[in-house]
């Protein structure tokens, strides 16, 4: 039996009798990428088209080019860039898909174009209200989603993110005459290696269009197999649809029809309605600015327990040392009341007797419950029972984490590459030497690089054995060990604080130097280079990574994608380090990484411009986005 929610890029299904069983209710979360710019480059990936499309755009809505703009839905950006061209400044594109989002970025750099993308919902715009003086959605992309009332709640968005007579124009398929005009089956030539075959038929309720496209390699057969769903607005119905979401002077303006150089198939583009419309609202009111004080409780390991991690199992000066820079820090943020946990004997009945003044925590008790790493997720369970919002990754998130293997076997189902490795179970006592070496013997539980030196990284069978033994002995014999295929290449990391796919700030990635280190030291950022000052490694030092463009945008999109599936929050860090061929392999996920003043996550953000304090008060921004905090109980209410 065919799973019908599953073949959105399935292999070819063959004959299909009704098109409309196999369309995804989110489709539209799932086929723009490289090959919707395949089928749709004649239209979308012409210059000329573009060109023209702008200038009439512009002639009908009276643009000022001080005027700020949003390209809703804006795809690979190329209105938004051509408007930025045309000195538009104030220019910004959101999209829902990754992949189109990363090709506007990446050409906005290339031109140096100051245009901002973003991935977003158009359902729930992470605007704030009357920030807009138009708003443009533009190329047929209305009409998407499974009912009426998400098309209502888009139009919605826009009112309220329009100012007092901001306009919107809609570039909307002409509904009647696809109903009665539609090709039900076409081919074409995409370029000299492709073709795309297409089927079309009416919902039950004729109120949709139904495709199917089958894109073929003439090589390597059929790539993808893929079905949608448009909505067919007739003038009144979007006339109406507009009205009920509160525009007025609602007018239509002349039909277009794109000049395509394939001249063949133009589908849903094939004839398009324009619509603009005003918004008339007053300004919506603004609350008197007080002096809000936010109280935030920050949570660190406890300095009078022991620590296994620490070299000398206990808190030592240099931890003290980056308590008092992180407090510096945190005094010159304005705004907020910070105060301090760390007595875990006392911390269940600390939060539950304070958790009345506590808008939320900052949670930096990555030691874990008792200064136990195992027990890190122990403290976020524990606030989540006490229902205290905090900052960072959740229960779940950490429990993923914390598994080597298990995040790799995630990233491998994601396709994300990973290095070869072998599982090594903690009763085995035989078992069959890896194919690959020089490899990389390594604790499967664990954070800090504890139990990772330089003798874990064995070039024979031998060394093998004993970088398990001693591990074993460290660690004892009931904890699992990985052993990994250790990878020439750079040693490279990226920081991600916000929270994907709506708000998120990427952080330059960061490459381990080991320039000073002895050439017969193996390359690793081990435990050493973490905690003991006398070793040759603690010279290590983090530059700017220098990469092809090709191989950065790899580590962000599988790092985008990986934090989305492990449930991250707020912050997290992706440790990757290139083949012998170039290619990035997967190392680790951090959630909650080192916030530490001189750690990976601050010298990236260093590397972006942004101070130590900066970059704290961006973790806490995302941490109140998150949950929704708007203001505090001192006479007014929280979100």
């Amino acid at each position: 039996m065919i799973n019908k929610e599953n073949t959105q890029n399935s292999r070819c299904l063959g004959p299909v009798l009704n098109l409309e069983e196999y369309v995804r209710k989110d489709w539209w979360n799932h086929i723009f990428n490289k090959f919707y710019l395949k089928t749709d480059g004649d239209v979308v990936n012409d210059k000329n088209i573009t060109t023209k499309e702008i200038d009439l755009f512009i002639e009908i809505m009276n643009f000022k080019t001080q005027e700020s703009i949003l390209d809703l839905c804006c795809g690979q950006g190329r209105h938004s860039l051509e408007l930025a061209r045309r000195e538009y400044h104030r220019v910004q594109g959101l999209d829902r898909s990754q992949y189109l989002i990363q090709r506007a970025r990446k050409t906005a750099k290339k031109e140096n174009l100051p245009v901002r993308f973003q991935e977003g919902d158009a359902r729930k715009l992470p605007f704030h209200p009357d920030k807009f003086d138009a708003v443009m959605i533009l190329g047929n992309s209305f009409g998407y989603f499974d009912t009426i009332n998400d098309d209502l709640r888009v139009l919605t968005e826009v009112q309220r993110v329009l100012k007092p007579w901001g306009r919107i124009l809609i570039d909307l398929s002409d509904g009647e005459y696809l109903r009665s005009s539609y090709q039900p089956r076409s081919w074409e030539w995409i370029d000299k290696n492709h073709f795309v075959c297409r089927e079309r038929s009416l919902s039950i309720d004729k109120q949709k269009l139904i495709s199917r496209e089958v894109i073929t390699h003439v090589n390597d057969g059929v790539m993808v197999d893929q079905f949608y769903a448009e909505r067919l607005y007739s003038q009144d119905e979007i006339f109406d649809l507009l009205k009920k979401a509160g525009f007025t002077d609602i007018k239509f303006h002349q039909q277009i029809t794109p000049d395509s150089s394939r001249n063949q198939d133009l589908g849903m583009m094939a004839r398009r309605i324009l619509i603009s419309a005003i918004v008339r609202k007053d300004w919506t009111q603004v609350k008197s600015k007080k002096s809000v004080i936010k109280n935030v409780t920050v949570l660190f390991g406890d300095p009078q327990k022991p620590d296994a991690l620490k070299p000398s199992k206990i808190f030592d000066d240099d931890d003290f040392y980056t308590i008092d820079k992180l407090k510096e820090a945190l005094r010159q943020i304005k705004g907020f009341n910070f105060n301090y946990l760390n007595d875990h004997n006392t911390l269940i009945n600390d939060l539950m007797i304070n958790r009345g003044k506590i808008d939320y925590i900052l949670n930096l008790c990555d030691e874990g419950y008792y200064n136990n790493p195992r027990f890190e997720l122990h403290v976020t369970a524990l606030l989540e029972i006490l229902k205290i919002p905090y900052s960072g990754a959740g229960p779940q998130c950490l429990s993923y984490c914390y598994d080597k293997s298990l995040v790799r076997g995630i990233a491998k189902e994601m396709g994300i590459p990973v290095p070869e490795a072998l599982y090594v179970k903690p009763e085995d006592k035989f078992f069959d030497l890896p194919l690959y070496f020089p490899v990389l013997v390594k604790p499967n539980f664990g954070d800090s690089s504890f139990g990772i030196t330089k003798e874990c990284v064995a070039s024979n069978g031998e060394e093998l054995i004993n970088a398990i033994s001693k591990i074993r002995e460290n660690f004892g014999y009931n904890s699992p060990i990985i052993v990994e295929q250790f990878l020439p290449g750079k040693d490279l990391t990226l920081g991600i604080i916000g929270n994907p796919p709506l708000d998120y700030t990427l952080l330059p990635i960061a490459e381990e130097d080991y320039s000073a280190l002895p050439s017969d030291y193996p390359k690793i950022c081990g435990y050493e280079a973490k905690w003991l000052p006398d070793s040759p490694y603690w010279c290590l030092k983090s530059i700017p990574a220098i990469l092809p463009e090709t191989t950065k945008q790899q580590i962000e999109v599988f790092s985008l994608k990986l934090f989305e599936r492990l449930e991250c929050r707020d912050y997290a860090r992706f440790d990757w380090r290139l083949d012998a061929e170039g290619e990035p392999k997967l190392l680790e996920v951090n959630p909650n990484p080192g916030w530490c003043w001189d750690g990976h996550l601050a010298k990236m953000a260093n590397s972006m411009g942004l101070s130590y304090k900066d970059m704290l008060m961006e973790i806490l921004n995302a941490t109140e986005k998150r949950i929704g905090l708007q203001k505090i109980h001192n006479g007014l209410d929280k979100k």
